[in-house]
């Protein structure tokens, strides 16, 4: 049985936002310093999508009075920086400070380990 056009629509859609929209995106290509380190892009990405579409016929035949839209709005925010020196990772945010608590200590987190490490001595 063939799909119906919206299916195949829908499909062809989503196919072209997986396409612009890769893990590369959100966490950019790391970029080496000449001594040594290494910088992280890291961004946020939204995306909102729809579509939707009718068929008038009243019998199902292929291409008869069908009509179809959509729409795709994608936005993406640089948030900041991973910075991996001498075996340490920091984040350094490009926006301003975390309004929820569950932000900043998700932020906090490289900052945590590097002092448990430490505290531990070990890797």
């Amino acid at each position: 049985m063939d799909k119906h056009p919206i299916n195949q629509f829908s499909e062809g859609v989503v196919q072209k936002i997986r396409e612009m929209i890769e893990v590369n995106t959100i966490v950019g290509n790391p970029i080496t310093t000449p001594d040594g380190i290494m910088i992280i892009p890291v961004s946020k990405v939204t995306v909102g999508f729809v579509s939707g579409g009718a068929d008038w016929s009243k019998e199902a035949r292929q291409n008869a009075n069908f009509g179809c839209g959509t729409g795709t709005g994608v936005t993406v925010n640089p948030v900041g920086f991973l910075v991996v020196k001498d075996g340490h990772v920091k984040m350094m945010n490009i926006n301003a400070p975390a309004n929820s608590t569950l932000d900043r200590v998700i932020e906090m987190v490289p900052e945590v380990m590097d002092r448990v490490s430490e505290w531990t001595g070990k890797d």
